[in-house]
């Protein structure tokens, strides 16, 4: 029968368990510790992951397109290079920002007979967006008006503001493609000016313009096309527009 080892001299007597003292100890001692960290790290991702997900999101306001193509409008550019020298030695103007400019131009189209039949608004919206290249605005009436069968907030028409290169873009087509198209033109009116320097035109027919599908339109409508300047008389806007090219009648 073997006998048992005798513990050498200077060694530590082993314990019940078999486990040694030191190393053992250490790490356990050691263990809570790193638990305690690593679960410390984890709540603070945690709350940093509740807090993203409880603050939103911040977005970015959207940007206004000023230009509604990569080439700058012609109508423009002859503004800048030779209707401003042009008013400046006509007018006497001794500083450019005196020279009169386009603000707005504002495309309206009237449709009484949607109070019957609100399908009509379809394609007279479709036959403004093709005209001017931007979405119109549905117009509803502000009140009641009992002989003509209207109620107030009833869509009576639809409209287009435009603005910028648009306007511009807009204007050219107007001028030297649709009015040219218009059966015996003699030249738009001078007297519709409303003593502020804007200026008021109207159309009977949209098929003037080259983007109006006779196939596809339902009735012939017309519009009415504001011009709206910073002129402060009507000389000084008709002087402007005739610059640009708009052809009054004599």
């Amino acid at each position: 029968m073997a006998k048992p080892e005798k513990p050498q001299a200077g060694a530590a007597p082993a314990k019940p368990g078999g486990g040694k003292t030191g190393a053992p100890a250490a790490g356990k001692g050691a263990a809570p510790g790193g638990k305690g960290q690593a679960a410390g790290k984890g709540q603070a991702a945690a709350k940093g992951q509740a807090a993203a997900k409880a603050k939103p999101e911040e977005k970015a306001a959207p940007v206004r397109a000023r230009s509604a193509g990569t080439i700058p409008p012609r109508l423009r550019e002859r503004f800048r290079t030779a209707v401003v020298p042009a008013l400046m030695k006509e007018r006497g103007y001794k500083n450019t920002l005196e020279i009169p400019r386009l603000e707005k131009v504002v495309v309206n189209m009237g449709l009484g007979e949607a109070r019957d039949n609100v399908k009509v608004l379809d394609h007279a919206v479709a036959d403004l967006q093709a005209v001017t290249g931007q979405k119109p605005v549905v117009t509803k009436a502000k009140k009641s008006i009992a002989n003509f069968k209207i109620r107030a907030g009833m869509p009576i028409g639809a409209k287009v503001t435009l603005r910028g290169a648009r306007m511009y873009e807009f204007l050219d087509r107007l001028v030297n493609v649709a009015l040219p198209r218009v059966r015996d033109f003699k030249g738009v009116s001078p007297k519709s000016f409303d003593g502020r320097g804007n200026y008021a035109l109207g159309l009977k027919e949209q098929l003037i313009f080259p983007e109006i599908v006779y196939d596809k339109i339902d009735k012939i409508r017309g519009m009415d096309v504001i011009v709206c300047t910073t002129a402060r008389t009507d000389e000084e806007a008709k002087a402007l527009l005739t610059h640009l090219g708009l052809p009054f009648r004599e």
